[in-house]
Formats: C-alpha cells, sequence, structure tokens
C-alpha cells in the first residue's frame, strides 16, 4: 500500500466527494448543530470519533463475520447496531467527563446513530470493497470533511447574525441559500483529477 495513494484517498474524501457537500449525506446535524462554533466542533469531534472508529469496526464484522457464514445481507442491521453502541460509549464519556458540551448538543448526539453520514461511510468502504487501512482513512477523512462542513456553515452563520435580510428569508430560509452557496464553491474542486 502506497503513501500517496492513501493522500489522494484522504483529499479525496475531505475535498472533491465531501460527505456532507458532495454525496448530501448527514445534512441533519449539519443544519441542526451549526449555530454556534463551539456545537459544531464538539458535534464534528464526535462524528469524527465514532465515523472512524465505525469505519474499522463494521470492516472487522462484514470480512470476518457476514462475508464467512453467507449473511452479506445484513450488513446495514450489524452496522447499525455497530454504529448505536459506539455513539452509546460517547454519550457517556461526554455526560460524565464534558457535561456542557453534552448539554449543547441536546438530541442530536444520540441522532449519531442514524445518522446517515455515519452509515453510508461503512456502506461506502464495503461498497468501493477498500482494504481495513483504506477504510479507516476514508472513514477518518469523510469524518474530517464532515467537520470541516459544519464549522464552515457555522461560521458562516455566525455571520449571518449580523446581517438583515428581506423579511421572507430570515431563518433558516438564508441558512439554505448560505448552505447552498458553500455546496457551488466546493464544486470547483470537484474538476480536479488526482490521476
Amino acid at each position: 500500500m502506497d503513501i500517496k495513494e492513501l493522500l489522494l484517498l484522504m483529499f479525496s474524501a475531505i475535498f472533491i466527494e465531501n460527505i456532507v457537500f458532495s454525496q448530501f449525506l448527514g445534512t441533519c446535524p449539519f443544519l441542526g448543530v451549526s449555530e454556534k462554533p463551539v456545537t459544531a466542533l464538539g458535534m464534528g469531534l464526535s462524528v469524527t470519533f465514532v465515523i472512524t472508529l465505525s469505519s474499522a469496526a463494521t470492516w472487522l464484522v462484514y470480512h470476518g463475520i457476514l462475508v464467512p457464514a453467507g449473511l452479506e445481507f445484513l450488513k446495514t442491521v450489524a452496522f447499525i447496531l455497530i454504529i448505536a453502541a459506539l455513539v452509546q460509549i460517547i454519550e457517556m464519556f461526554l455526560k460524565r467527563f464534558i457535561p456542557a458540551l453534552y448539554q449543547s448538543l441536546g438530541i442530536y448526539l444520540p441522532l449519531i446513530t442514524t445518522n446517515c453520514a455515519v452509515l453510508g461511510v461503512a456502506l461506502l468502504n464495503i461498497q468501493n470493497d477498500y482494504s481495513f487501512i483504506k477504510s479507516v482513512v476514508y472513514g477518518f477523512s469523510s469524518a474530517v470533511g464532515f467537520m470541516m462542513a459544519i464549522l464552515i456553515f457555522a461560521g458562516v452563520r455566525e455571520r449571518l447574525k449580523f446581517t438583515t435580510p428581506p423579511a421572507p428569508f430570515r431563518g433558516l430560509p438564508i441558512a439554505l441559500i448560505s448552505a447552498g452557496l458553500i455546496v457551488l464553491a466546493f464544486m470547483g474542486f470537484s474538476g480536479i483529477s488526482l490521476a
């Protein structure tokens, strides 16, 4: 395995095939937890931890248990159970050691369990037939891309607090328009050829 290949995979997962901006996965927490940069950072770090660990765990379960037993069709159910267990571990950790972040994440922390970005990355690892190392690298890089997206959007939403858009655009409409403009900016990376 080549380091250059892993770096290209990382760059692609973060910028070109960003899980939020290109594949439109994980938009619920992207919109819901991006009002404050601190909360967005906490969510981004939590999702990074969960996606990275779930990429490793789901690959091991899929290739170590499901494939040898001929139960590949159960991958979605198995992956959801693994992700739910990891989220419970994070929730207990945050509740005990960082209660302020636990309170600020609110309902969105348990929703990481059903966050389509987390499940989507696990399924993409299998679909793309990545090795264990590539699965972990892709999972981590996709999570970094998610964290970057939510932090950029949180910064934009902070700036929007100081603007006075027309009445019909106040609140969520201007946030959605801003998200669309960010997505358009990131589409510029799709023209990059990594070959």
